[in-house]
């Protein structure tokens, strides 16, 4: 089957197995389970250690076919150059950090990140790279946090939890003119809302576990180069991986000391059941997205809620960037009671809702964020991420907007007849 560059992402999700051809005529790549792989030729052995060797596979840490299919995927919907699985969205990032960094440099950060990768700038501190963190909603912030030192910045595109959007374009432009590797999280609006390489971006993270299978059946991450930085200039490349061509040799160092080394590996299992989510990236992510806005007009006019945190309203500080550059909101949106003492009673009433961690799920859930996933960052912190200690993260799944309406106005309306 041909490909024509008018194919949408759907398209070419669900046809890819088939066009590049799978054995017996099968419609989807089979799992592969082996963890390590035989060659007829001693020399061939050499070549796979040695670099020479290309399109074989040797041990599952560093790739299966099943994962490497799914890379494939991943990349052709990102426009990379190349892309690398690990087994999570945080071994992916720590991989990004760990392998292109080293002690004395420096990285420059939104200030509104997840709360593990906030917990891992402290990791990092600790093996002496420098981290500075700000508001970068405004780019200047970036160029005048710029020193000799500085190598990375890291976003990500929605913020986790209060859906605060840097200026992705105006830091494009400042990583580009000043040659560092500009990192972007796209895991909240995925590469069906929008693609950081049209702001420049150097490589691309995706939480596999969350928007691309959706289904919270899996774990997974994904790295991918864009393509648009010249790592020849890049001075962290160690020399045993400049032998590849320089579009190559960041991507390079990463596989081999994430995956090799490190041993962030994605199981063929997972990578099976992401690949299988993926088909329905773009239907999943249009419902949740018009079923957020729904529930994020409804928030905002009752009574008894204070702030409502979601690109889509028109308050909302980044709403003109937003529409500039997604196609749609996302599923992610926070908010906050008026009587914050009514928090945990009023979540303990809903009964669509899951109490739990994670996002991206078929189904709708909710956290307290202040007492959970950031509990660790201590007040002063959540103080200067604006995390208030009444901030209730929505992850919007795939059910009726009615139905899920509904319970939120019962239980609201509870709050505010006690209030």
């Amino acid at each position: 089957m041909d490909k024509t560059d008018k194919q949408g992402i759907t398209t070419t999700i669900v046809h890819r197995d088939r066009r590049v051809g799978v054995e017996f005529g099968a419609l989807r790549s089979p799992v592969h389970m082996s963890a390590q792989y035989g060659f007829e030729k001693v020399e061939d052995l050499i070549g796979m250690f040695q670099g020479t060797k290309k399109g074989a596979f040797n041990y599952a840490r560093q790739a299966t076919p099943t994962s490497a299919m799914l890379e494939a995927k991943i990349n052709e919907l990102e426009e990379g150059v190349g892309t690398v699985c690990f087994a999570t969205g945080m071994a992916a990032i720590t991989a990004v950090f760990l392998t292109l960094l080293k002690a004395g440099d420096h990285i420059i950060a939104s200030q509104h990140v997840f709360g593990n990768t906030n917990s891992l700038f402290g990791t990092l501190r600790q093996f002496g790279i420098l981290v500075t963190m700000d508001d970068l909603t405004d780019a200047q912030r970036v160029a005048d946090a710029i020193t000799p030192a500085t190598r990375m910045v890291f976003v990500e595109t929605i913020a986790n939890p209060g859906t605060q959007i840097v200026d992705l374009q105006g830091i494009g432009d400042i990583c580009r003119d000043k040659g560092l590797v500009y990192v972007v999280d796209n895991t909240i609006t995925s590469p069906a809302l929008f693609k950081p390489k049209r702001v420049g971006a150097t490589l691309v993270i995706n939480s596999l576990t969350k928007t691309l299978s959706g289904h919270g059946a899996a774990l997974g991450g994904a790295v991918t180069d864009t393509g648009l930085f010249d790592w020849a200039s890049y001075p962290n490349i160690a020399d045993a991986y400049r032998d590849v061509a320089p579009a190559q040799q960041g991507l390079q160092q990463i596989r081999k000391k994430g995956l090799r080394d490190m041993g962030g590996s994605l199981s063929s299992e997972h990578a099976n059941q992401v690949s299988i989510g993926m088909e329905t990236l773009t239907l999943r992510v249009r419902q949740s997205s018009q079923t957020a806005q729904a529930l994020a007009e409804f928030l905002v006019s009752h009574p008894a809620v204070g702030r409502v945190s979601y690109p889509g309203l028109p308050d909302h500080p980044q709403h003109a960037r937003a529409k500039e550059l997604f196609r749609a909101n996302a599923w992610l949106l926070s908010f906050e009671l008026r009587d914050a003492s009514q928090t945990v009673a009023f979540m303990n009433d809903l009964s669509i809702p899951i109490k739990a961690t994670g996002l991206g799920d078929t189904r709708t859930l909710v956290i307290p964020v202040a007492a959970t996933i950031f509990w660790e960052a201590g007040p002063e912190k959540r103080k200067e991420m604006d995390i208030p200690d009444g901030f209730i993260r929505v992850s919007v799944g795939l059910e009726e907007a009615d139905d899920l309406l509904a319970d939120f106005a019962r239980c609201l309306d509870k709050v505010a007849g006690k209030a």
